[in-house]
């Protein structure tokens, strides 16, 4: 089952069957999310990245969850389950699944979708009423690297804080060092929030922001490129937890927001003011 949502010449198609991903993300005839079964963008719930050897500490228990990405555990569970539909008008939705085995702990996910002419709105929470636990949320956006048939590729531009040192194993170390040039599969520091821009010349201009203080950002494939804002860094459940209560939920939301760069109807191309 698949949700439309469209405001002016911005449409999103949300596969709610397939992990609630946006399967389609429309604007003004062109198509920015890479296509596929296992792309668009997808939540990253209840962690995000990989997690080392499948495990995390939950308080003095060591809970081990399946290694869908050897050695490792990666992405969440979100992104394999069915969500069901809480609401849905012409431009918002929310949907939610239950967490279950093989997570250890009862609660609750959703995801909520707010969409203009001009934006994207996508929110995530994780509550419980029973036990606390650790978890991260974010997402994992594949954005097409050209948006038209010999077109320029995607530009990435952002000023992370600093970059989380990548071990052989793709995890961090733990040491924060100066953000090094691309390409990267590698994880940055926000505090303030994340706010990358992607930019495909004389096309459109895409900026990536919200509350989350991470970002991963990948870009080693030839046909898209990933800008995934997270709670939290890789592995973070071990490293770095953030415990979910049933007085304090997590929440984290990321907005996108989007401009042509020229009309596919002029001719020369001409900058907009």
């Amino acid at each position: 089952m698949s949700t439309q949502l469209g405001a002016g010449g911005a449409e999103i198609t949300i596969d709610q069957d397939n992990g609630c991903r946006i399967a389609s993300l429309r604007y003004d005839g062109l198509e920015l999310l890479r296509q596929g079964a296992h792309y668009g963008c997808f939540p990253m719930v209840p962690w995000c990245g990989r997690m080392a050897d499948g495990q995390f500490r939950d308080g003095a228990a060591v809970r081990r969850l399946p290694v869908n990405h050897p050695p490792h555990a990666i992405h969440g569970l979100g992104r394999d389950l069915p969500w069901r539909t809480a609401s849905v008008t012409d431009t918002g939705a929310a949907f939610y699944f239950d967490l279950a085995d093989p997570w250890p702990h009862a609660g609750r996910v959703t995801q909520t979708f707010e969409l203009s002419a001009d934006a994207l709105t996508i929110t995530l929470g994780v509550e419980t009423y029973q036990d606390s636990f650790p978890a991260q949320a974010g997402w994992h956006p594949w954005f097409n690297r050209t948006l038209t048939a010999g077109g320029a590729e995607a530009q990435i531009a952002f000023d992370p804080a600093w970059q989380e040192e990548r071990g052989e194993d793709h995890l961090p170390t733990g040491r924060r060092i100066d953000p090094t040039p691309g390409p990267w599969d590698d994880c940055f520091g926000m505090p303030y929030g994340v706010d990358v821009t992607l930019t495909w010349p004389e096309e459109l201009e895409l900026k990536v922001a919200g509350s989350a203080e991470w970002v991963v950002v990948y870009d080693e494939q030839p046909e898209a490129v990933c800008v995934e804002p997270q709670s939290g860094p890789p592995n973070g459940l071990n490293t770095l937890p953030r415990l979910v209560t049933p007085v304090d939920p997590l929440e984290v939301s990321t907005t996108w927001t989007w401009r042509r760069l020229r009309s596919p109807h002029e001719g020369p191309f001409k900058l907009d003011a």
